[in-house]
């Protein structure tokens, strides 16, 4: 299953290949995942007029005065609408990250039995096609995640549709992230060094450069997609289940270089998570002589989410 390390970069991978070629797909995202901890997705058709319509309403919000925004400020640790400047700070660092963001959740119908751990969605009434536009796009981001998905399952030895009911009615969250232009003096780092929590993220905008991988041997390693396409990395959970055998990567996002800091930075992540009451368990398949289990215990998804948002500094 492994991936010999000649790879020295992660490469492109285009989605239209798992139409035809289900298997070589798997295989080629399955392995940038085990050796990088990341991916890089093209023509994941997610319409580019949509994805351009999310830019700009994302733009508008954000450059409106802190008094426009701060009405919509999130109730409950961060989990829906709007988190101001500094909140935020990466496990372990020092330095609150530079950045402000909205979070947009799953819309679930009265009375779901989710309803306490995945609040209501909170919208701004500017701009306008911001509800609209973001729930569609939130959509997009669940089909093309289930194709990822199903494409981890194949390379892991499991059932195509494996990840379909663990992830129904999941806690995912789409994430618009505004990183404001910084002076020329600034320290380095915009967003501190961290792995993400969930299942799998799903990247738009890292085609702005800064966005940086940790890797095996120590060095941080630049990822720099097409324009357009996808960044996707395993989160902690995925870790967790694989028994480490797919990584959860420490990646961080650096200040571009100085005669570009004066730019402000733009991007999108959804955390595609499992359904709360999933009990995360050890695969089988990822257990063996020499990669003893690693998680005897299993762990419901919602206990361990609110066990690592306590660490991160959002509960």
């Amino acid at each position: 299953m492994g991936m010999t390390d000649t790879l020295d970069t992660v490469r492109p991978l285009s989605l239209e290949q798992q139409a035809h070629d289900p298997e070589g797909f798997a295989r080629d995202f399955g392995g940038s995942f085990e050796r990088f901890g990341f991916a890089i997705v093209a023509d994941h058709g997610i319409d580019e007029r949509l994805i351009a319509q999310a830019w700009e309403v994302t733009r508008a919000f954000f450059a409106q005065p802190e008094a426009a925004k701060l009405p919509y400020k999130s109730p409950k640790g961060g989990a829906r609408g709007f988190t101001p400047f500094g909140v935020e700070i990466a496990k372990g660092a020092s330095e609150n990250d530079l950045k402000e963001f909205w979070h947009v959740g799953r819309d679930l119908p009265e009375g779901h039995k989710y309803s306490d751990s995945m609040p209501p969605n909170i919208w701004p009434d500017y701009p306008p096609e911001f509800r609209t536009t973001l729930t569609a796009l939130y959509a997009e981001f669940d089909r093309v995640g289930a194709q990822l998905l199903s494409a981890i399952a194949v390379y892991l030895g499991l059932a195509l549709d494996w990840f379909v009911e663990p992830v129904r009615d999941g806690n995912s969250v789409l994430r618009l992230l505004h990183y404001p232009p910084v002076s020329a003096d600034a320290p380095g780092v915009r967003a501190g060094a961290h792995e993400d929590i969930n299942l799998i993220t799903l990247l738009l905008g890292a085609e702005e450069a800064g966005l940086q991988l940790l890797d095996r041997s120590g060095h941080w390693l630049a990822i720099d997609p097409p324009k357009g396409a996808l960044v996707v990395n395993v989160g902690d959970m995925l870790q967790r289940l694989t028994n480490h055998v797919l990584p959860s990567t420490s990646h961080r996002v650096v200040n571009p270089p100085p005669e570009r800091r004066g730019r402000p930075r733009y991007s999108m992540p959804f955390f595609l998570h499992l359904a709360s009451d999933f009990p995360i368990r050890t695969l089988p398949e990822c257990i063996g002589a020499t990669r003893p289990d690693l998680y005897p215990d299993a762990i419901t998804a919602d206990d361990y989410l609110q066990q690592r948002l306590k660490e991160i500094g959002l509960l």
